[in-house]
């Protein structure tokens, strides 16, 4: 009786408890080398100044001269 309360995950126990714990491990840190390696967040190298940043967006053409000056202005 006591099996049908459980469902259908009873008889997996600890290691499906362990299949998950590592399933989730696996995910982040397949997402973590993702976002590492996509250069999604950081925005610069480590060590890098704010003002190393925005002059790198201008140059890329991310941003016009009017917001590089704006926000050359803001970090003055």
């Amino acid at each position: 009786m006591m099996g049908a309360e459980l469902g259908h995950m009873s008889g997996y126990g600890f290691a499906g408890v362990i299949m998950w714990v590592l399933f989730l491990i696996v995910m982040v840190a397949v997402l973590y080398t993702a976002v590492r390696v996509a250069g999604i967040g950081g925005g610069g190298a480590p060590g890098e100044t704010a003002l190393e940043i925005l002059k790198k967006r201008y140059a890329r053409g991310d941003i016009d001269k009017e917001e590089f000056e704006r926000l050359k202005k803001d970090l003055g």
